[in-house]
């Protein structure tokens, strides 16, 4: 079970909680459906009722303290950072059940185990606007200015330190009127004005912020016990040395500089470094358990070059200066809470010394490892086989050091003839004839930066460069021997004895394109263990999850013997530094939280295991459907296009929508290659036939054509050049009309045309904390990147924001494009410099928020900021640009006007995994055997000191739990059609290194029609 980890600025306290839930019936929505009726859905927010004079004594010394320090009172309320913690829970995500139609991006695929996602999240509070009644807050939404009259005292301020508040502060500081000068009774020394500001550029403050302790544990729920893929790791009282490693001239290969620091072991072990067994990164970094004899010496390394057919001897110089010591009494005082800095440094010492044997034995990829002798590996097609291994991670938790152990899988290069290779990537039959443009231009980014060994020279590797225009029959050189031109059919024949077959492929080039070196496909061989980084296509990761996918107690299983496999114990490196591995699973202390209640039209239903039944319920808020129509791209007959539709109406009638029976135009048929000129057409008759009225086309129904490829050019033709909203369909489907697949197209259909299928009954009698006492937006956003090799492509940024209240359910969705691979989502407040109007401000809060206004007529009061895709490493740079963001969008509307925000990450894509305690116990799991939905997990395996917990928000599908989707990464995810043009339905994202200058200039995203952002559709 894969835990959603949450890290929030709020405490987790015994208040009801919701969780993400999907219907026998496949109601599904997108992923934001977890916190679609607000925080209930996915975390709670308590507060701690404070005393009147507790928060007036505190209130006080805060007033003196800024007067002390300069500041004085300023004429309005400044927004602050507060408390900052993690949270985790089990489980959460999407699928697509049988019948259910395909979404605009389906889920990444994933293994058993339930799926999830971890996260944090920081608040920061401020002064109410004065348009409506304040708030409760919680105890971290405080102020530092004297409240008028009008308004309540603000409550005490958590933990962060004054210092770090004044800096975040100066981030983005309110408009203070003229008249508001601070005063102070302090003399001061005369401090020089801070520069100005840059919109576009960092915050001023990069100061890090230290999250505040954990405040308590949840005890809401029947508790019950869960297995975790965390092993304890004891670490014995050694002397770490750090020393740094520089090697000349430089290499900038992991591997070969592995190779180096082994040979140098190997040489002068016992000579020279005290007979110590140094753990090595495969960087600039060695770490000893106890000194070497020297505090700085320079060593010789001779290596046999394999890159050349000469297998010449290159001399290394290797410099190992001595850097610093790791402490291991703070990694102690950390463990058990008695310190808060992260020692990160000596964690990183340990870890480099648990990955020192795998990663000289294996692949590494990131934090994994991979190889033929860690599981079977089977064929992907085209060239492309897959190899298990595992993921492997040293964290700080609760009962100390953990090493997270999780299996995984990876594509690689299949080790055969680049001939060979081509004939399947390209499914070409006969090699005797020449490729076409589009083949070899195929193969030459397919191999690009492959590594390949000379069958007729033993053991030399070359890397591919590229591939020749002409054919090798057709390639000549200069020969050094005689200096005269040659071809090089000629010379493999004369030099070596061998008789080119396939002289019409071209060669490969493995030179540089001014002194080229070609080598004939049929005599290169793929060396193995090469990653395939390029994207899967559909039967690829079809075939990937056939081959990997395991039920939960499989996965456990697998993961105890690779456990033992890696034998840790027995290490020399593992020894050296004093260390052992547990071999058993942590059993964990876990909650399953009760369900939340739901509303339909007229009735009322309380989920179980996670799911609820659709069957003979009606929609809370029936949409409206008017003006409508359909058009297929299938092979499917007239009459059953007909028949589909027909039967489709009455299933959004009975669901209680309000449906017109009769289309505007007649469904239609049309050939797959007419896609832009049907759709156009549609638009031009639908607009006249309605032009008296004023009225737009409200729904296209889209039957997609059998073959793949058409959905992305579907969507961006409707959505950015038309303005049409539609909703595709599978022909499969389309023509068995099953009661099923209608009831799930019908929920799309309703949320697209502003319905509501269901609501949580505590959200309509307002009893969702810190959510309905107040409006409140709650926002959600991520940035997708584009795939590995992908260079040119930028990375795309979402965010949706609510806009109903105290409902939560409906969703405004905003995209932008930005510089490739940049994580910070960089639109989300913006100024452009207007020779006529000034200063105009413009973002996609902004945006938002004056939609939340114009739609519930209220201004929120409190805003929740969802953040999904960020890394541990990331997070304080993304909080102080985005929040500093957010605050400066806010105040553009309105001065003064500093709503509390609470920002919470969510991530998913890490490597913990939750399993039933007895997974033949129906009682402890649903029916795919993952833990229930519901769980959450705050002990143990959690952080030592920051406020974090796993929870599982929703119901395994078959045999896996997928992660969450949210209705940000569902948008994003559309936005990426519009520039990718045609493109795969089942296409997904992963990571890659990426060459792409960061100051290229961005081209912007096709604009959405205003009629299409109106209404939720990316889902």
């Amino acid at each position: 079970m894969k835990g959603l980890r949450l890290w929030l600025g709020e405490r987790e306290d015994d208040k009801n909680k919701g969780f993400r839930f999907r219907s026998p019936a496949r109601e599904r929505r997108g992923g934001w459906w977890s916190v679609v009726v607000g925080v209930a859905t996915a975390v709670v927010i308590a507060r701690e009722e404070r005393d009147e004079k507790k928060y007036s004594r505190r209130r006080t010394e805060r007033e003196r303290e800024r007067e002390r320090e300069g500041g004085g009172r300023h004429g309005v309320q400044s927004s602050e950072m507060s408390t900052r913690g993690r949270g985790r829970g089990d489980g959460g995500g999407r699928g697509r059940g049988r019948g259910q139609p395909r979404r605009d991006q389906p889920p990444p695929p994933s293994s058993s185990g339930r799926g999830g996602g971890r996260g944090r999240g920081t608040a920061g509070g401020s002064a109410p606007y004065q348009a409506a009644p304040p708030p409760q807050r919680p105890p971290h939404y405080a102020s530092t200015s004297t409240p008028s009259s009008s308004q309540p005292p603000p409550t005490p301020s958590s933990s962060l330190s004054q210092d770090v508040e004044r800096k975040l502060i100066l981030q983005s500081p309110p408009p203070t009127p003229a008249a508001a000068q601070p005063s102070s009774s302090v003399q001061r020394p005369a401090q020089p004005p801070l520069p100005a500001q840059d919109p576009a550029q960092p915050p001023l403050s990069t100061k890090s912020l230290r999250p505040p302790a954990r405040p308590g544990y949840g005890t809401v729920g029947r508790r019950c016990i869960v297995r975790a893929n965390h092993f304890l790791v004891d670490v014995a009282d050694r002397d770490l040395h750090h020393y740094d490693v520089t090697i000349t001239p430089e290499v900038t290969s992991k591997k070969v500089c592995r190779e180096i620091v082994n040979a140098l072991i190997a040489s002068y072990q016992e000579s020279h470094l005290g007979k110590r067994c140094p753990a090595y990164d495969g960087r600039k970094s060695l770490y000893t358990a106890g000194p070497l004899p020297f505090v700085s010496q320079d060593f010789v390394v001779k290596l046999v070059e394999r890159e050349t057919t000469s297998r010449r001897e290159r001399e290394f110089r290797v410099a190992i200066k001595f850097a610093a010591k790791a402490d291991l009494h703070h990694l102690q005082q950390f463990l058990h809470g008695r310190q808060l800095d992260v020692p990160q440094e000596t964690i990183q010492v340990l870890d480099v010394v648990l990955r020192s044997t795998p990663s000289n034995n294996y692949a590494v990829v990131g934090r994994s490892f991979f190889s033929p002798q860690l599981g079977d590996t089977g064929h992907l097609g085209d060239g492309i086989e897959y190899w298990k291994g595992y993921y492997q991670s040293l964290r700080p938790t609760q009962m100390g050091l953990s090493l997270n152990i999780d299996i995984s899988a990876r594509a690689f290069y299949e080790p055969v003839l680049v001939s060979d290779f081509v004939a399947t990537y390209c499914n070409i039959r006969d090699l005797s004839r020449p490729l076409s443009d589009q083949d070899r231009i195929k193969v030459k980014k397919a191999l690009k930066m492959v590594k390949v060994e000379l069958i007729h020279s033993e053991d030399v590797k070359r890397k591919i460069s590229g591939v020749s225009v002409q054919p090798t029959s057709q390639l000549t050189f200069t020969s050094g021997d005689t200096g005269t031109q040659t071809s090089v059919v000629k010379y493999f024949r004369e030099k070596y004895d061998i008789a080119l077959k396939f002289t019409a492929l071209p060669a490969l080039q493995v030179g540089s394109d001014s002194r080229p070196i070609y080598l004939p496909m049929e005599l290169c061989k793929i060396v193995p263990g090469q990653r395939y980084s390029k994207r899967l296509n559909d039967r690829q990761v079809s075939a990937l999850l056939r081959a990997t996918c395991q039920r939960p107690n499989d996965r456990e299983r697998s993961i105890n013997q690779m456990v033992k496999h890696n034998n840790y114990n027995n290490d020399k490196f593992v020894n050296e530094f004093g260390l052992r591995v547990r071999t058993e699973l942590t059993s964990v202390d876990a909650r399953v939280l009760p369900a939340p209640m739901l509303q339909y039209q007229d009735t009322q239903e309380t989920p179980r295991v996670g799911a609820w039944n659709m069957i003979d319920k009606k929609m809370v808020n029936g949409g409206k459907v008017e003006f409508w129509t359909c058009v297929s791209f299938s092979r499917i007959r007239q009459d059953e296009v007909f028949r589909f539709c027909e039967n489709l109406v009455y299933m959004c009638q009975s669901k209680g929508m309000d449906f017109n029976s009769m289309p505007l135009l007649e469904p239609r048929s049309a050939h797959p290659a007419q896609i832009e000129k049907t759709l156009l057409e549609i638009h031009k008759q639908s607009n006249a036939k309605l032009a008296s009225s004023g009225k737009l086309l409200q729904l296209l129904i889209i039957i997609l054509p059998d073959a793949t490829g058409t959905y992305g050019r579907i969507k961006r033709v409707c959505e950015t050049e038309l303005g049409i909203i539609s909703q595709c369909c599978q022909p499969k489907q389309a023509s068995k009309c099953q009661k099923q697949y209608l009831e799930n197209v019908a929920l799309k259909i309703n949320v697209k045309a502003g319905g509501r299928n269901n609501v949580l009954l505590n959200a309509l009698h307002k009893k969702i904390p810190y959510v309905t006492d107040a409006p409140t937006i709650i926002f959600g956003a991520d940035v997708t990147h584009p795939q590995p090799g992908e260079d040119a492509s930028p990375s795309i940024a979402a965010v949706v924001a609510s806009m109903d209240w105290p409902e939560v359910t409906k969703y405004r969705g905003l995209v932008s494009a930005q510089p490739h691979r940049d994580e910070i989502i960089n639109d989300l407040y913006k100024t452009i410099q207007d020779p006529q109007r000034g200063t105009v401000h413009s973002g996609m809060i902004r945006e938002l928020l004056i939609a939340f206004r114009r739609s519930t007529g209220h201004k929120p009061h409190r805003i929740i900021f969802y953040r999904d895709g960020v890394s541990e490493g990331q997070f304080n740079q993304v909080l102080l640009y985005e929040m500093d963001a957010i605050r400066k969008a806010c105040v553009s509307l309105e001065e003064n006007y500093l709503p509390p925000v609470t920002f919470v990450v969510v991530q998913k894509r890490h490597h913990t995994r939750l399993f039933p305690a007895q997974h033949n116990d129906r009682n402890s799991t649903d029916r795919s055997g993952n833990i229930l939905p519901g769980t959450v997990v705050d002990t143990t395996i959690c952080h030592p000191t920051e406020f974090d917990f796993y929870l599982c928000s929703h119901a395994g599908i078959q045999v896996n739990s997928v992660p969450p989707a949210y209705y940000a990464h569902l948008a994003a995810f559309r936005a990426r059609y519009y520039i990718e043009g045609e493109t795969s339905e089942s296409e997904s994202t992963s990571g890659g290194r990426a060459t792409r200058e960061r100051n290229v200039e961005v081209r912007p995203l096709p604009l959405i029609k205003d009629n299409v952002k109106d209404v939720m559709f990316y889902c």
